[in-house]
């Protein structure tokens, strides 16, 4: 195993182009004494890089703080009130130090207080002085890909780990320790406690591992579903029509799936020639340090999560989810809430579930004139590209009756709309005349009904049926005279 920690320099502003590291091994010792511990160690034990560095402090943290902000030109705040932790931050954001101070009288006492053995584990902040720090057995269980609690309270003390084990059991694809699997599934049901926000961060770190399927199977079975999204759970069981080869919950996971590889490689799907520019909407930033690729990752586990509110039985017996879509961007707005995610990503989520069908609809419609892409392009808004991704990760993970078939013709219609979707986020038809314009040529006065007319007016344009003001005003009076029947 390759023992090594990455550090990034600091640029300009840091005179000596020391990482934060050497800055703090150097200034620590004035202020008492400090071990670089937890997720840096550990990270350094498995041979990956991070810019992120934890250490407990035996000594003025706020001084400590300070004075590293100074000599390394980063930011030095104030965390918490209440533990005493204070962070630093690089100015170009290419890393950050969290210090705390020691819980506990000794270094030891600390690292047995904390959740995993593998997040147990310190060391000196100079390299040359001495090895690693372990007494609860971290490095053996590094070695082992083991997941082992440091006490049997980690848990109870703090049930948010429950999420943390899950994550990091995913992140590393660790297997957990049989006794440690009982003390979290023992104590899952205290996440019902957990400040939401708290639960957010965990669930979304989670959500954007690659491994994210199996670490929402192991959040299910070791019961902290059903504390944290007790909507996902109650999926579990909801049998489907014979279109679907899944019930409810395991269709959603395959589309989870699907959603993954769909943006991990696109070309797959869309070709080389749209692969580029789909992975570059994917990228972007969108909400709560997710971009609209790992977004899509919650779209996915939302997009069906109304199905147990709307599953009723035909007169021949199949199951109907009617209106799901709807029923469930509500109740998506609602989850998202109550978890205290921003409102962007809570309006985003939902228009994923609201519209995810619409794509479905229009298969059997083709060759779709150009006014039915304009109107699911405009009905999908603020997620057209989005959301046709979805539908394929969606359509995909259903192979049930008639499967190949639908699969084919689903597929075939989402790389004919993706070009229209792409084209429409940068250059979005607008109406071709101004509204005071409009008014003042029809007589029309603001309102509703001009609104709509506006509307109809792009939609025209976008389909080719009018070109200069004569054609548009023609149209526009032949649109009154329809509406005044």
């Amino acid at each position: 195993m390759e023992y090594r920690l990455t550090e990034r320099t600091v640029g300009e502003h840091d005179a000596s182009e020391r990482g934060p590291l050497a800055a703090l091994a150097e200034l620590a010792p004035r202020h008492g004494r400090a071990w670089l511990v937890g997720g840096a160690v550990r990270d350094e034990l498995l041979g990956r890089s991070t810019p992120d560095l934890d250490l407990a402090v035996q000594g003025d943290v706020r001084a400590l703080a300070r004075e590293l902000g100074r000599a390394a030109g980063g930011h030095a705040f104030q965390l918490s009130d209440t533990f005493g932790a204070w962070r630093v931050r690089a100015h170009d954001q290419t890393w950050q130090v969290d210090l705390m101070p020691l819980v506990g009288e000794t270094l030891e006492q600390d690292l047995r207080r904390r959740d995993l053995t593998i997040n147990a584990i310190a060391r000196e902040l100079d390299v040359d002085s001495g090895g690693f720090i372990d007494p609860c057995g971290g490095v053996a269980d590094l070695r082992a890909r083991r997941l082992r609690s440091v006490a049997r309270e980690a848990f109870s003390e703090d049930p948010l780990r429950v999420l943390r084990l899950v994550r990091f059991a995913v992140e590393l694809d660790f297997e957990v320790e049989r006794e440690t699997f009982a003390l979290a599934s023992a104590s899952a049901p205290a996440l019902a406690g957990v400040a939401s926000e708290r639960v957010f961060t965990e669930l979304r770190l989670m959500l954007v591992c690659d491994r994210a399927v199996a670490g929402v199977e192991l959040c299910q079975r070791i019961g902290a579903t059903a504390v944290v999204l007790p909507e996902l759970d109650a999926l579990r069981g909801l049998v489907q029509s014979d279109y679907h080869h899944l019930d409810v919950y395991e269709h959603t996971l395959a589309t989870l799936q699907a959603t993954i590889e769909l943006a991990r490689d696109p070309t797959a799907i869309f070709g080389p020639e749209l692969a580029p520019a789909l992975t570059a909407v994917l990228d972007e930033p969108l909400a709560n340090e997710l971009t609209r690729g790992q977004t899509l990752r919650i779209g996915a586990l939302m997009h069906d999560i109304a199905k147990p509110l709307t599953h009723a039985v035909n007169a021949e017996g199949r199951p109907t989810f009617f209106r799901h879509d709807e029923r469930g961007a509500e109740l998506t707005t609602q989850i998202l809430n109550r978890l205290r995610a921003s409102e962007r990503l809570v309006s985003h989520v939902a228009a994923l579930t609201r519209n995810h069908l619409r794509l479905g609809f229009l298969v059997h419609e083709r060759p779709l004139p150009p006014r039915a892409v304009y109107q699911y392009l405009a009905s999908c808004e603020p997620v057209p590209v989005d959301v046709t991704v979805l539908s394929v990760a969606d359509r995909l993970a259903t192979r049930g009756r008639n499967a190949e078939r639908a699969i084919s013709l689903h597929l075939e219609l989402a790389r004919e709309l993706l070009p229209a979707a792409l084209a429409w986020r940068t250059n979005r038809p607008r109406p071709p005349i101004a509204g005071d314009r409009l008014a003042q040529a029809t007589g029309m006065t603001p309102g509703p009904q001009l609104g709509r007319l506006l509307s109809e007016l792009a939609e025209a344009a976008y389909a080719g049926e009018v070109a200069g003001e004569e054609q548009i005003l023609a149209h526009a009076r032949r649109w009154l005279a329809t509406e005044a029947r």
